[in-house]
């Protein structure tokens, strides 16, 4: 895959209390991704940007929330993240983006 195109696959980190529980216990990592992107997409842009090996990848659509701004009904946009495992002894370094 060209580079470029691993960074639209890849959004960003999702970071919460709940992905930081999940890569705690079981060495996995939250992605938002783009909404087209399948598992094997995922695999590799993880693999070919952090340089690790991926065991496992998940995903998850994230429906829009309905919700009310000034009295008018609105949505906020739905998304997809990716729960991506990787192999044991294998770990990313999300602060600098690089392989720790």
């Amino acid at each position: 895959m060209i580079r470029e195109s691993l960074y639209q696959v890849i959004r960003r980190p999702h970071v919460s209390e709940k992905t930081a529980r999940v890569g705690a216990d079981s060495n996995q990592y939250v992605f938002e991704v783009e909404k087209s992107a399948s598992k094997t997409d995922i695999r590799q842009a993880i693999e070919a940007l952090f340089e690790v090996q991926v065991r496992d990848v998940t995903v998850v659509n994230i429906p829009a929330k309905r919700k009310t701004f000034r009295g008018r009904p609105g949505a906020r946009n739905a998304w997809k993240k990716a729960y991506v495992r990787l192999a044991d002894g294998q770990s990313i370094d999300l602060v600098d983006g690089e392989q720790a």
